[in-house]
């Protein structure tokens, strides 16, 4: 099932996480426990490194958060227990960058100005995660890079994938009356080979394998599953479902059936 998505899984540190899962998407459901194996096996920092700040609004590891408070470049690892957070040496965050629990950041990886880790983030070796760009409950694989403006919410991309500035990654369809007064959200269903795949996730956000190119302010419906090599030209909505390696979209276009 990953074949045609990720080529490079061999050498994505979170690669494990893969195995014995049912559907592209299961391992998000696995993030936080990557982590915390990570965490527990390093010996954590007693003190945050000069230019993190702290910032809490109660006792709840959740209500949490790591601010940036000025330009650094880790010299050696950055591990908190408490907030379940591991972010390798060799990493740069830019002043303002916000990161919430259950992160994980490889070798390399430059975290911009106004950065927003809300969350649930594993986030491989030299990649890019630009200015002003919002990630939550997601994994980027080995050097790829969202630069600008991006949200990027219950979703894998693969390894040297690039997200033009402004592109959005949607993970909430359109919600009924029902659903928002009695606060609940249906799952997301997937057309994929004329069969109808529940997903078992309210909330799901695109699939982008390895080599993938989304131009500027294009959107991703909830549930868009992109082989390896797909490009999608600026300025296009994609409709949720199944797009083969090597396809090229320059308008808007439903997935295959």
């Amino acid at each position: 099932m990953f074949k045609n998505f990720f080529i490079h899984l061999e050498q994505f540190e979170a690669g494990n996480i893969f195995q014995d899962c049912e559907f592209l998407w299961s391992p998000l459901k696995k993030i936080e426990s990557f982590i915390q194996k990570k965490v527990l096996g390093r010996d954590a920092n007693s003190r945050l490194p000069e230019g993190f700040e702290l910032q809490t609004l109660s006792e709840d590891s959740s209500s949490k958060l790591i601010f940036v408070n000025k330009f650094l470049k880790l010299q050696e690892p950055f591990i908190s227990r408490e907030m379940n957070i591991f972010i390798e040496e060799g990493v740069i965050l830019e002043p303002t960058a916000i990161i919430k629990h259950h992160v994980y950041f490889g070798k390399n990886t430059e975290v911009r100005q106004g950065a927003y880790i809300r969350g649930n983030v594993i986030v491989g070796e030299s990649c890019v995660v630009g200015h002003t760009t919002e990630i939550k409950n997601a994994i980027i694989m080995n050097h790829s890079e969202a630069g600008h403006f991006a949200y990027i919410g219950n979703s894998i991309i693969g390894s040297y994938v690039n997200l033009g500035a402004g592109v959005k990654l949607a993970n909430l369809q359109f919600r009924t009356e029902e659903e928002k007064t009695k606060g609940f959200i249906r799952e997301i269903k997937i057309n994929i080979g004329r069969k109808i795949i529940p997903t078992q996730m309210g909330k799901l956000g695109a699939m982008i394998g390895d080599f993938g190119e989304i131009g500027c302010n294009a959107v991703t419906c909830p549930g868009t599953l992109l082989e390896s090599n797909v490009r999608i030209y600026p300025n296009i909505t994609i409709s949720k479902g199944l797009y083969k390696a090597g396809t090229s979209i320059q308008t808007q276009k439903k997935a295959a059936r």
